[in-house]
């Protein structure tokens, strides 16, 4: 396998799209997957996808989806896009299995990203007003 940084300056210049803070999350991501799912080697493209998404609201909380576009990072085949540049760079390794299109349709950025930290609806009957706020200070 080829040195990380070294192999990320030619696939950034065969493939310009994604910043190179997208790659390095993506192989951070992958460890994070693979101590989510208790494995010390292969994790297939669902795996990853939702380890990555668990890693991205880890590290970046309420700012995942505006981290993400800044890197050029939109949906679940740009992480795909980006694993396979990597693949093809030698720096990570696929099984016969492996296929890009695992990363298709595999969630929602809004609903992964977003959702986690929208307010519930108030319960019906009480307003606004009386759910506690948790960032307010004591009165």
């Amino acid at each position: 396998m080829q040195d990380f940084d070294s192999a990320l300056e030619t696939v950034l210049a065969r493939d310009p799209r994604f910043h190179r803070d997208a790659y390095h999350f993506v192989r951070e991501a992958l460890d994070h997957t693979q101590g989510l799912y208790q494995k010390s080697g292969h994790v297939d493209g669902s795996e990853l996808l939702e380890g990555i998404r668990d890693f991205a609201l880890k590290e970046y909380g309420p700012m995942a989806l505006l981290v993400l576009d800044e890197w050029g990072v939109r949906r679940c085949e740009d992480f795909g896009d980006i694993v396979f540049n990597l693949i093809d760079a030698k720096v990570l390794k696929k099984t016969e299995g492996d296929r890009r299109e695992h990363f298709t349709g595999g969630y929602d950025f809004a609903d992964a990203f977003r959702k986690p930290f929208q307010r519930a609806p108030a319960e019906p009957g009480r307003s606004g007003s009386d759910v506690a706020d948790p960032h307010a200070l004591p009165e």
